[in-house]
Protein backbone atom coordinates (compact mmCIF):
# COMPACT_ATOMS: atom_id res chain seq x y z
CA UNK A 1 0.00 0.00 0.00
CA UNK A 2 2.85 2.37 0.82
CA UNK A 3 4.30 1.80 -2.64
CA UNK A 4 1.00 2.92 -4.19
CA UNK A 5 0.97 6.26 -2.38
CA UNK A 6 3.23 7.93 -4.94
CA UNK A 7 0.82 6.92 -7.72
CA UNK A 8 -2.14 8.20 -5.70
CA UNK A 9 -0.36 11.53 -5.19
CA UNK A 10 0.56 11.59 -8.88
CA UNK A 11 -3.07 11.19 -9.96
CA UNK A 12 -4.34 13.70 -7.37
CA UNK A 13 -1.78 16.36 -8.29
CA UNK A 14 -3.43 17.57 -11.58
CA UNK A 15 -6.79 18.05 -9.85
CA UNK A 16 -5.14 19.83 -6.92
CA UNK A 17 -3.16 22.07 -9.30
CA UNK A 18 -6.26 23.01 -11.29
CA UNK A 19 -8.22 23.82 -8.12
CA UNK A 20 -5.32 25.89 -6.81
CA UNK A 21 -5.02 27.91 -10.03
CA UNK A 22 -8.70 28.45 -10.78
CA UNK A 23 -10.28 28.39 -7.31
CA UNK A 24 -7.98 29.05 -4.37
CA UNK A 25 -5.67 31.59 -6.04
CA UNK A 26 -8.55 33.80 -7.31
CA UNK A 27 -10.22 33.64 -3.91
CA UNK A 28 -7.14 34.70 -1.95
CA UNK A 29 -6.31 37.29 -4.62
CA UNK A 30 -9.79 38.76 -4.18
CA UNK A 31 -9.33 38.70 -0.42
CA UNK A 32 -6.04 40.59 -0.85
CA UNK A 33 -7.52 43.18 -3.22
CA UNK A 34 -10.52 43.75 -0.96
CA UNK A 35 -8.25 45.73 1.38
CA UNK A 36 -7.29 48.17 -1.38
CA UNK A 37 -9.00 50.96 -3.29
CA UNK A 38 -8.18 50.52 -6.95
CA UNK A 39 -8.64 52.51 -10.12
CA UNK A 40 -7.69 50.36 -13.07
CA UNK A 41 -5.17 47.55 -12.99
CA UNK A 42 -2.16 49.33 -11.54
CA UNK A 43 -3.40 52.19 -9.35
CA UNK A 44 -4.19 50.83 -5.89
CA UNK A 45 -4.07 52.18 -2.35
CA UNK A 46 -4.29 50.24 0.90
CA UNK A 47 -7.48 51.24 2.78
CA UNK A 48 -7.81 48.45 5.35
CA UNK A 49 -11.41 47.68 6.24
CA UNK A 50 -12.86 50.65 4.35
CA UNK A 51 -14.35 48.51 1.57
CA UNK A 52 -16.08 46.26 4.11
CA UNK A 53 -17.39 49.28 6.00
CA UNK A 54 -18.81 50.52 2.71
CA UNK A 55 -20.62 47.19 2.26
CA UNK A 56 -22.66 47.86 5.39
CA UNK A 57 -23.98 51.21 4.14
CA UNK A 58 -24.28 50.35 0.43
CA UNK A 59 -28.01 50.52 -0.37
CA UNK A 60 -27.47 49.19 -3.90
CA UNK A 61 -25.77 46.12 -2.45
CA UNK A 62 -28.71 45.66 -0.09
CA UNK A 63 -31.14 45.83 -3.00
CA UNK A 64 -29.04 43.35 -5.01
CA UNK A 65 -29.04 41.01 -2.01
CA UNK A 66 -32.83 41.16 -1.72
CA UNK A 67 -33.24 40.50 -5.45
CA UNK A 68 -30.88 37.53 -5.17
CA UNK A 69 -32.86 36.16 -2.22
CA UNK A 70 -36.11 36.51 -4.15
CA UNK A 71 -34.72 34.56 -7.11
CA UNK A 72 -33.30 32.03 -4.64
CA UNK A 73 -36.80 31.51 -3.25
CA UNK A 74 -38.14 30.85 -6.76
CA UNK A 75 -35.27 28.45 -7.43
CA UNK A 76 -35.78 26.43 -4.23
CA UNK A 77 -39.57 26.28 -4.52
CA UNK A 78 -40.02 25.85 -8.26
CA UNK A 79 -36.72 24.57 -9.66
CA UNK A 80 -36.13 21.99 -6.93
CA UNK A 81 -39.86 21.35 -6.49
CA UNK A 82 -40.55 20.72 -10.17
CA UNK A 83 -37.43 18.53 -10.45
CA UNK A 84 -38.62 16.41 -7.50
CA UNK A 85 -42.14 16.02 -8.91
CA UNK A 86 -40.81 15.05 -12.36
CA UNK A 87 -38.40 12.53 -10.80
CA UNK A 88 -41.22 10.92 -8.80
CA UNK A 89 -43.40 10.67 -11.89
CA UNK A 90 -40.67 9.22 -14.11
CA UNK A 91 -39.54 6.81 -11.37
CA UNK A 92 -43.04 5.33 -11.32
CA UNK A 93 -43.21 4.46 -15.01
CA UNK A 94 -41.76 1.36 -16.62
CA UNK A 95 -41.17 2.59 -20.18
CA UNK A 96 -39.49 5.58 -21.83
CA UNK A 97 -37.40 6.52 -18.77
CA UNK A 98 -34.38 7.13 -21.02
CA UNK A 99 -36.46 9.38 -23.27
CA UNK A 100 -37.68 11.53 -20.38
CA UNK A 101 -34.17 11.75 -18.91
CA UNK A 102 -32.93 13.17 -22.21
CA UNK A 103 -35.84 15.56 -22.72
CA UNK A 104 -35.73 17.04 -19.22
CA UNK A 105 -31.94 17.23 -19.05
CA UNK A 106 -31.47 18.80 -22.49
CA UNK A 107 -31.88 22.48 -21.40
CA UNK A 108 -28.90 22.06 -19.06
CA UNK A 109 -26.50 21.56 -21.98
CA UNK A 110 -27.69 24.76 -23.71
CA UNK A 111 -25.67 27.89 -23.02
CA UNK A 112 -27.28 30.22 -20.51
CA UNK A 113 -26.53 33.11 -22.85
CA UNK A 114 -28.37 31.39 -25.71
CA UNK A 115 -31.39 30.78 -23.48
CA UNK A 116 -31.28 34.41 -22.35
CA UNK A 117 -31.31 35.65 -25.96
CA UNK A 118 -34.26 33.37 -26.66
CA UNK A 119 -36.22 34.86 -23.77
CA UNK A 120 -35.31 38.38 -24.90
CA UNK A 121 -37.27 37.56 -28.05
CA UNK A 122 -40.11 36.07 -26.00
CA UNK A 123 -40.43 39.21 -23.88
CA UNK A 124 -40.10 41.80 -26.66
CA UNK A 125 -43.01 44.23 -26.41
CA UNK A 126 -43.61 44.75 -30.13
CA UNK A 127 -42.96 41.37 -31.77
CA UNK A 128 -42.31 38.98 -28.88
CA UNK A 129 -44.00 35.58 -28.79
CA UNK A 130 -45.82 36.22 -25.51
CA UNK A 131 -47.41 39.49 -26.59
CA UNK A 132 -48.35 38.02 -29.98
CA UNK A 133 -50.18 35.23 -28.15
CA UNK A 134 -51.97 37.79 -26.01
CA UNK A 135 -52.92 39.75 -29.12
CA UNK A 136 -54.58 36.63 -30.58
CA UNK A 137 -56.91 36.65 -27.58
CA UNK A 138 -57.47 40.43 -27.78
CA UNK A 139 -55.54 40.98 -24.55
CA UNK A 140 -53.48 44.14 -24.14
CA UNK A 141 -49.72 43.75 -24.50
CA UNK A 142 -47.61 43.60 -21.35
CA UNK A 143 -44.25 45.22 -20.62
CA UNK A 144 -42.61 42.05 -19.37
CA UNK A 145 -39.34 43.76 -18.54
CA UNK A 146 -40.57 46.84 -16.71
CA UNK A 147 -39.81 47.47 -13.03
CA UNK A 148 -42.93 45.58 -11.96
CA UNK A 149 -42.39 42.34 -13.89
CA UNK A 150 -38.68 42.18 -14.80
CA UNK A 151 -37.37 40.21 -11.81
CA UNK A 152 -40.04 37.54 -12.15
CA UNK A 153 -39.48 37.47 -15.92
CA UNK A 154 -35.74 36.74 -15.59
CA UNK A 155 -36.48 34.17 -12.88
CA UNK A 156 -38.39 31.98 -15.34
CA UNK A 157 -35.43 31.03 -17.59
CA UNK A 158 -33.23 30.81 -14.49
CA UNK A 159 -35.55 28.21 -12.99
CA UNK A 160 -36.14 26.34 -16.25
CA UNK A 161 -32.45 26.04 -17.14
CA UNK A 162 -31.41 23.71 -14.29
CA UNK A 163 -34.59 21.75 -13.54
CA UNK A 164 -33.20 18.86 -15.57
CA UNK A 165 -29.96 18.73 -13.60
CA UNK A 166 -31.71 18.33 -10.26
CA UNK A 167 -34.22 15.95 -11.89
CA UNK A 168 -31.35 13.61 -12.79
CA UNK A 169 -29.92 13.81 -9.26
CA UNK A 170 -33.28 12.94 -7.72
CA UNK A 171 -33.96 10.15 -10.21
CA UNK A 172 -30.54 8.62 -9.55
CA UNK A 173 -31.15 8.76 -5.79
CA UNK A 174 -34.54 7.07 -6.19
CA UNK A 175 -33.01 4.33 -8.35
CA UNK A 176 -30.80 3.34 -5.39
CA UNK A 177 -33.78 2.61 -3.13
CA UNK A 178 -34.18 -1.20 -2.82
CA UNK A 179 -37.34 -2.57 -4.44
CA UNK A 180 -38.01 -4.59 -1.28
CA UNK A 181 -38.96 -1.36 0.51
CA UNK A 182 -41.69 -0.61 -1.99
CA UNK A 183 -42.94 -4.19 -1.95
CA UNK A 184 -43.20 -4.11 1.83
CA UNK A 185 -44.99 -0.76 1.67
CA UNK A 186 -47.46 -2.16 -0.86
CA UNK A 187 -48.28 -5.04 1.46
CA UNK A 188 -48.98 -2.49 4.20
CA UNK A 189 -51.32 -0.64 1.88
CA UNK A 190 -49.00 2.33 1.37
CA UNK A 191 -49.31 3.42 -2.26
CA UNK A 192 -49.56 6.54 -4.38
CA UNK A 193 -48.86 9.86 -2.65
CA UNK A 194 -48.41 8.18 0.74
CA UNK A 195 -45.61 6.05 -0.71
CA UNK A 196 -43.89 9.18 -1.96
CA UNK A 197 -44.25 11.21 1.23
CA UNK A 198 -43.68 8.40 3.74
CA UNK A 199 -41.01 6.38 1.96
CA UNK A 200 -39.38 7.91 -1.12
CA UNK A 201 -38.76 11.44 0.16
CA UNK A 202 -37.45 10.38 3.61
CA UNK A 203 -35.07 7.92 1.92
CA UNK A 204 -33.59 10.60 -0.35
CA UNK A 205 -33.53 13.39 2.24
CA UNK A 206 -29.73 13.57 2.16
CA UNK A 207 -29.88 14.07 -1.60
CA UNK A 208 -32.53 16.77 -1.18
CA UNK A 209 -30.16 18.58 1.19
CA UNK A 210 -27.40 18.44 -1.41
CA UNK A 211 -29.70 19.75 -4.14
CA UNK A 212 -30.95 22.64 -1.97
CA UNK A 213 -27.35 23.55 -1.12
CA UNK A 214 -26.47 23.49 -4.82
CA UNK A 215 -29.53 25.62 -5.59
CA UNK A 216 -28.53 28.21 -2.99
CA UNK A 217 -24.92 28.47 -4.13
CA UNK A 218 -25.96 28.35 -7.77
CA UNK A 219 -28.32 31.31 -7.33
CA UNK A 220 -25.46 33.42 -6.00
CA UNK A 221 -23.60 32.81 -9.27
CA UNK A 222 -26.44 33.95 -11.54
CA UNK A 223 -25.13 36.42 -14.06
CA UNK A 224 -25.78 35.76 -17.74
CA UNK A 225 -29.59 35.68 -17.52
CA UNK A 226 -29.72 39.05 -15.77
CA UNK A 227 -26.99 40.64 -17.86
CA UNK A 228 -28.33 39.61 -21.26
CA UNK A 229 -32.04 40.16 -20.58
CA UNK A 230 -32.02 43.35 -18.48
CA UNK A 231 -28.38 44.33 -17.74
CA UNK A 232 -29.45 44.63 -14.12
CA UNK A 233 -31.96 47.41 -14.87
CA UNK A 234 -35.57 47.76 -13.68
CA UNK A 235 -35.03 46.21 -10.28
CA UNK A 236 -33.14 43.11 -11.41
CA UNK A 237 -29.67 43.87 -10.06
CA UNK A 238 -28.29 40.79 -8.31
CA UNK A 239 -25.01 40.20 -6.50
CA UNK A 240 -23.28 38.76 -9.56
CA UNK A 241 -24.07 41.70 -11.83
CA UNK A 242 -23.37 44.23 -9.10
CA UNK A 243 -19.95 42.74 -8.43
CA UNK A 244 -19.18 42.76 -12.17
CA UNK A 245 -20.18 46.40 -12.57
CA UNK A 246 -18.04 47.52 -9.63
CA UNK A 247 -14.99 45.50 -10.67
CA UNK A 248 -15.08 45.65 -14.47
CA UNK A 249 -17.22 48.65 -15.41
CA UNK A 250 -16.13 51.03 -12.64
CA UNK A 251 -12.63 49.48 -12.58
CA UNK A 252 -12.82 49.39 -8.77
CA UNK A 253 -11.35 45.93 -8.27
CA UNK A 254 -10.92 46.51 -4.55
CA UNK A 255 -14.59 47.08 -3.82
CA UNK A 256 -15.60 44.47 -6.39
CA UNK A 257 -13.39 41.96 -4.56
CA UNK A 258 -15.03 42.93 -1.26
CA UNK A 259 -18.43 42.21 -2.82
CA UNK A 260 -17.10 38.84 -4.03
CA UNK A 261 -15.96 37.93 -0.50
CA UNK A 262 -19.36 39.02 0.80
CA UNK A 263 -21.01 36.68 -1.71
CA UNK A 264 -18.86 33.75 -0.55
CA UNK A 265 -19.60 34.35 3.13
CA UNK A 266 -23.28 34.96 2.41
CA UNK A 267 -23.53 31.71 0.45
CA UNK A 268 -21.81 29.67 3.18
CA UNK A 269 -24.10 31.13 5.86
CA UNK A 270 -27.24 30.39 3.81
CA UNK A 271 -26.08 26.84 3.10
CA UNK A 272 -25.43 26.23 6.80
CA UNK A 273 -28.86 27.60 7.71
CA UNK A 274 -30.54 25.41 5.09
CA UNK A 275 -28.75 22.30 6.35
CA UNK A 276 -29.69 23.21 9.92
CA UNK A 277 -33.35 23.61 9.03
CA UNK A 278 -33.36 20.30 7.15
CA UNK A 279 -31.51 18.47 9.91
CA UNK A 280 -33.35 15.31 10.92
CA UNK A 281 -32.83 11.60 11.43
CA UNK A 282 -32.40 10.17 7.96
CA UNK A 283 -33.57 6.74 6.97
CA UNK A 284 -30.68 4.60 5.76
CA UNK A 285 -30.77 1.58 3.54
Amino acid sequence: MKGDRKYIVLFLFPAAAIMTIFLYYPFFKSLYLSFYRTSGFFDKKFVGWANYERLVTDKLLGAATLHTLEIMLYVIVFQVGIALVLAVLVDNIAKFKGFYRTVFFFPVVISGTAISLLFVLFYNYNFGLLNNLLANFNIEKILWLDAKNALKAVSIPTVWHYVGFYFILFLTAMAKIPADYYEAAKLEGITGIKKTTMLTIPLIMSDIKVVITLAITGTLKIFEFIWVITSGQNGTEVLGTYMYKKAMVDQNFGYGSAVAIYMVVFGVVLALIANRLLKRDEITY
